[in-house]
């Protein structure tokens, strides 16, 4: 279903009632002249249901005396109403039973409700209960925020993440149509683009929170496919593979403005891939797990640098299975702490108590883990 939520806000009245606007959209097309966007927006969108949202003290009386004409129709009903316009005091009773007018005016579903004026946070979280009581789960939602409070786009802009969230709403447009006093017309603004930088901003929290920088993938359209396979790789200790997905993906970047604005930070985050051999990618994907709290993958990174690290040393072949084994052999033979992140990553992996008190002890609280990693990996590891 399409819903389009829209706020009704409240403008002195001229001697010719409230002042009417030609709207104009991106591509060019005109509405009427109109005091209300929110009805040439419902005929453009061919929303099936318009939920009109307003305080107390909105100009509630404007939706049936204004734009549209409604003739004699609930010719007392709607006299409260203008009665209760003028003294702020408009509550459901008076709007419930005028909403099948309209209904039956546009020929969709319409609702009206009251909202808070949402001027501090308790305000603010029941104005967006409110807009969440009035969308289905997968609707097709826009947003018209011409009308209403100043503040409104600010809190707009939340409004679509949380449908989002807690919806599963699909945001199709948040709408503004913007006044210019000089020609007396107003541009319609499409501003959803908005939600685009706060997917930017929310896949850098999580990538922050887990180290897993699959999440941009969706963000960057096709490119964003390679980026995905080196996140696989990489969280599944593959390395090699990782970069050499990561190594083509940095020149495949689709044109995406909001990606402009965040390169320098996405490549930042996955920016081991430049170090030098393997047992530097190694290293600092220990570290970086490490800072993210994935104390499994630290470990793991880290045993295979410090091995990685005995190989090249000796001139072997990094990437054979044998050199490999032979130097983690070596390596616990003559390194007590390398026995010790061994040990720590068993336990971690295969969920089996330690014979180690050293080992039992880390495992008991999550400061003493990640001090416990630090310091093998300040013994074992080149510094960053």
């Amino acid at each position: 279903m399409i819903t389009l939520i829209t706020f009704l806000g409240w403008v002195p009245k001229g001697e010719n009632g409230y002042r009417t606007t030609v709207y104009e959209f991106p591509d060019g097309s005109r509405t009427g002249s109109v005091a209300f966007f929110g009805w040439p927006l419902q005929e453009r969108l061919q929303a099936e249901r318009l939920v009109i949202l307003g305080t107390a003290g909105s100009m509630w009386d404007h939706l049936f005396e204004g734009d549209l004409d409604l003739g004699n129709e609930a010719e007392a009903t709607r006299l409260k109403l203008v009665e209760a316009v003028e003294g702020k005091a408009v509550g459901e009773d008076h709007l419930r039973p005028l909403a099948p007018l309209l209904a039956a005016k546009l020929g969709c579903d319409v609702r009206l409700a009251l909202i808070p004026e949402a001027r501090d946070e308790p305000g603010q979280v029941a104005l967006l209960r409110t807009l969440a009581g009035q969308v289905r789960r997968g609707d097709t939602v826009h947003l018209d925020v011409t009308h209403g409070f100043r503040h409104l786009p600010m809190l707009a802009l939340l409004a679509a993440l949380h449908l989002r969230l807690v919806k599963d709403a699909d945001i199709g447009g948040i709408w503004y149509g913007s006044f210019d006093p000089d020609s007396g017309k107003a541009q319609v603004l499409e501003l959803s683009g908005l939600l685009h930088l706060a997917d930017w901003l929310q896949a850098l929290a999580v990538y922050d929170r887990n180290g897993d920088y699959g999440v941009f993938a969706p963000l960057l359209g096709e490119s964003g496919k390679a980026l995905r396979q080196a996140a696989f790789y990489e969280r599944t200790t593959n390395p090699v593979k990782a970069r050499e997905k990561l190594a083509g993906w940095k020149d495949r970047i689709d044109g995406n403005p909001a990606y402009d604005l965040f390169r320098d930070d996405l490549h930042h985050r996955i920016g081991w891939w430049k170090q030098g051999r393997r047992p530097q990618w190694e290293a600092e994907l220990a570290r970086r797990y490490l800072t993210h709290g994935d104390w499994l993958r630290a470990a793991i990174y880290g045993l295979e640098a410090v091995k990685s690290l005995r190989i090249a040393a000796e001139g072997g072949n990094l990437n054979d299975y044998g050199d490999r084994t032979r130097a983690a052999e070596a390596l616990r033979a003559e390194s007590e702490a390398f026995r010790l992140l061994t040990q720590l990553r068993n336990a971690m992996a295969h969920g089996v108590r330690s014979r180690n008190a050293k080992v039992l002890d880390y495992l008991t609280d999550a400061q003493r883990l990640s001090g416990a990693l630090q310091r093998l990996f300040d013994d074992l590891l080149p510094e960053p």
